[in-house]
């Protein structure tokens, strides 16, 4: 990334607008709490923390084999602007390069048991696909829909985004029943009178279903959540909450080498997971502490309520996240 002294512009606020969007300085509280580290570090110092640095130099100082689940959401290979910190969009080889540096930092770090989400869209998807299958056991893609997207009169709207799972050995955890999705029964069957494979409820009729590769039960995080941030391709709660679900147990350790606003750890916090957080951008990190701290006091997950996963507008899940 190269950095631009151009500031953003920021529009006032209404009253129902949650968007996390502080400006940071360096008394800030959330600022102290963020590390940075210089040396070889034991698992100690840096368990549930936001480290921040360049990802490719904090990761030579994690201890080896401490992961159990890796959850990466690395900049697209697109042109961006991450608040003065500038990705360039890069030629494929280069890019491919690009992915193949933060996979030989990292994978010291992880368990021989350990999992890799990587998140991408359609375009670097291509390229990140094939690196894995170089380093770990691809296991599939999961592609889901954002619902929103910029349309497109000579193309069709992107709306649609991959995160590859693979694992670092064929030993690794899958907790399916964790990340059944409920869903609606519209023609219910019977037998002798009684539901077959599916609960009659007050609410209505549902079923919890196998999650398939195909996930369009997300919603994006938009200004009046109180998950959202300011940062431009922040991840849901929801989409991290069910990686970490289906791969990791209470108590593990959950890394992210791009952690952005947050997200990952602090819904592995909400989850009972440890953490680990590295990301370059100090505004970004103050954020991440925010959010962490509001997740002693509220950790529920939109879309996520009782231990099941709602389709999403659903109006029973939707009331109990009130």
């Amino acid at each position: 990334m190269r950095k631009t002294n151009k500031k953003q512009v920021k529009t006032k606020k209404t009253t129902r607008n949650k968007t996390i969007d502080f400006e940071i300085t360096q008394d800030n509280k959330f600022v102290q709490e963020v590390i940075q580290i210089t040396e070889k570090q034991s698992l100690s110092n840096v368990i549930n923390k936001t480290i921040n640095g360049d990802t490719f130099e904090v990761l030579k100082l994690l201890p080896e084999k401490i992961i159990d689940l890796l959850i990466v959401d690395p900049p697209y290979n697109l042109s961006k602007n991450y608040h003065g910190n500038i990705f360039d969009k890069q030629k494929e080889l280069e890019y491919e390069n690009y992915t193949k540096k933060w996979i030989d930092a990292v994978i010291h770090t992880l368990k021989d048991d350990a999992t890799i989400y990587v998140c991408c869209d359609w375009e670097s998807s291509l390229i990140i696909g094939k690196v894995l299958k170089e380093y770990f056991k691809v296991k599939n893609r999961i592609t889901w829909q954002r619902e929103k997207g910029r349309g497109a009169k000579t193309n069709w709207k992107n709306a649609m985004e991959d995160v590859w799972f693979a694992t670092n050995s064929n030993n690794y955890t899958f907790n399916v029943n964790d990340v059944k999705v409920r869903k609606k029964v519209i023609a219910p069957y019977r037998i002798n009178g009684q539901p077959k494979d599916w609960n009659e409820t007050i609410e209505g009729n549902f079923r919890d279903s196998y999650p398939s590769n195909f996930w369009d039960d997300i919603t994006i995080p938009f200004w009046s959540m109180q998950e959202n941030t300011a940062h431009p391709t922040q991840k849901p709660e929801k989409l991290i909450a069910k990686l970490i679900l289906a791969s990791s147990n209470k108590g593990d350790v959950v890394l992210d080498p791009f952690l952005g606003s947050g997200t990952t750890s602090v819904v592995a916090k909400k989850l009972g997971r440890k953490y680990i957080g590295i990301e370059y951008n100090m505004q970004y990190c103050a954020w991440a502490e925010y959010r962490l701290e509001k997740a002693n006091v509220d950790n529920t997950i939109q879309g996520y309520v009782d231990g099941v996963f709602w389709e999403r507008n659903t109006l029973a899940a939707q009331q109990k996240n009130k």
